[in-house]
């Protein structure tokens, strides 16, 4: 089962930016699932086994993983 996971971008990541952590997801094996336009980000999917190295770009923020939330 693949591994998907949110990227979320700095405020201040120009579409510039944003393009390139695409682009350098896509590099590394994934496929982008959705784009998002209320924050800077998108979710990206991953094969099992993929290593990844989003974390490391200036511009991203955050890189944590996709998972079901539910409230009480």
């Amino acid at each position: 089962m693949p591994q998907s996971f949110i990227v979320t971008l700095d405020d201040h990541a120009s579409e510039e930016d944003l393009q390139s952590a695409k682009d350098t997801a896509r590099n590394q094996g994934g496929k982008i699932t959705n784009e998002y336009t209320i924050i800077k980000g998108f979710s990206v999917e991953f094969p099992d086994g993929t290593v990844h190295a989003l974390d490391s770009i200036p511009c991203v923020k955050n890189v944590e993983a996709d998972q079901i939330v539910t409230t009480q």
